[in-house]
């Protein structure tokens, strides 16, 4: 990824491994950005190195499938220092995922550290629930509350480009 600029939103989606929130939130963002025809880049990183350069679960990617759309060419990476300085916003799965990335983030670090859930309504503070050893149908519970969280992060992106260019 390179540098950022003021007009582009470059958003980086973290959990704990980085093969079944984050890489759904990543693929759901990618969609609806296009969807609304907003340039946003986006990635997403895990807190831990076990599944670096792992594709997404298989329960994962069945579930973004089942909504159209395909993740299965994302590879797990693990969150960088740099990783604060190259993106706008580090959105974190859950309350765990932020505390560890406020632990990582350099003094000078620029990216805005939020919550997944905070922009879900009626969800502000809570954290998407971790699937991965749970049964399928938990993957699709997941996918619904990081679906709505996009949406907002979304709107709230899109608020902010209109006022950056009104």
């Amino acid at each position: 990824m390179k540098p950022k600029d003021a007009l582009t939103p470059r958003i980086l989606f973290v959990c704990l491994g980085n093969i079944c929130r984050s890489p759904m939130a990543e693929g759901a963002l990618r969609a609806g950005a296009a969807a609304r025809g907003l340039n946003i880049e986006t990635v997403s990183a895990g807190t831990g190195d076990w599944h670096v350069g792992h594709p997404p679960d298989r329960r994962a990617q069945a579930t973004a499938l089942a909504h159209g759309i395909d993740i299965s060419g994302l590879r797990g990476r693990q969150v960088d220092p740099d990783d604060f300085h190259l993106f706008t916003h580090i959105v974190a799965m859950d309350r765990e995922n932020l505390r560890d990335l406020k632990g990582l983030r350099p003094a000078q670090g620029t990216a805005a550290l939020l919550l997944m859930l905070d922009h879900l309504p009626g969800r502000e503070g809570t954290g998407v629930t971790d699937p991965y050893y749970g049964g399928d149908d938990g993957f699709e519970a997941v996918w619904q509350d990081i679906a709505g969280a996009v949406e907002g992060l979304l709107d709230s992106i899109a608020q902010d480009q209109r006022r950056v260019s009104g």
